[in-house]
C-alpha cells in the first residue's frame, strides 16, 4: 500500500453524519496519516513551509470534502494555495511529481442533477477542474474522482458501502 495522506477538510463536521463514518475507513491502514485541515488550522494561518516538507514523505495524497456552492470548502482551497509552491513547476525536484491522488467528494444533492441535462447542467468532474488541474500541473495523477451524493440521507448500509470502497480505493497499488 502507498504512504497516504488524507487531507480532510469540513468546515462543519460535528454536523456531517455521512462524513463521520466514511473517515472510519482510513483508521484500519498503518500506511494512512489523516489530517483535518479545520481542526489543524481552525485559524486559517496555514504553517505552509511544514506542510511543504511534510506532502513530500507522501505517495499519494486524498483530498477528502463535501462539495459547497459546487466547489470545496475555503480552507482547502487555500491549503493548496499556500502548500503547492509555484516554483516547483519550473524544477526538475518537483517534490509532488510522480504522486497520485484520489478525491473523495460528499455531495448533498442527487446524482442526477450533476450531469449536462440535470438541474445544475454540469458533471461533478467538471465541478473538479480547479482540483484536478492543480494536481495535474504538479505531475499528480488522480486516479479516480469518488462522489458520494445524497450524503445526508443514506443509511448506515449505504454508508458501508462507501466505506469499504474508499478502503478498496487505498489499497490500490
Amino acid at each position: 500500500m502507498k504512504k497516504t495522506l488524507v487531507v480532510f477538510a469540513h468546515p462543519h463536521f460535528e454536523y456531517s453524519h455521512a462524513n463521520a463514518e466514511l473517515i472510519k475507513a482510513y483508521g484500519d491502514f498503518p500506511e494512512v496519516d489523516f489530517k483535518d485541515l479545520y481542526e489543524e488550522y481552525p485559524d486559517f494561518h496555514i504553517a505552509s513551509f511544514r506542510e511543504r516538507k511534510r506532502i513530500r514523505d507522501y505517495e499519494r495524497l486524498v483530498f477528502h470534502f463535501p462539495l459547497i456552492w459546487f466547489t470545496s470548502p475555503p480552507l482547502l482551497k487555500l491549503w493548496i494555495d499556500e502548500v503547492f509552491d509555484l516554483k516547483w513547476l519550473s524544477e526538475d525536484q518537483n517534490p509532488l511529481k510522480n504522486k497520485d491522488a484520489v478525491i473523495i467528494v460528499t455531495v448533498g444533492g442527487k446524482e442526477e442533477n450533476y450531469s449536462e441535462n440535470g438541474l445544475y447542467g454540469t458533471t461533478i468532474s467538471d465541478l473538479m477542474k480547479f482540483l484536478t488541474l492543480s494536481l495535474k500541473v504538479n505531475s499528480i495523477e488522480v486516479k479516480e474522482i469518488l462522489a458520494i451524493h445524497n450524503a445526508d440521507d443514506l443509511t448506515k448500509a449505504e454508508l458501508t458501502k462507501f466505506t469499504d470502497k474508499i478502503k478498496y480505493i487505498l489499497q490500490i497499488p
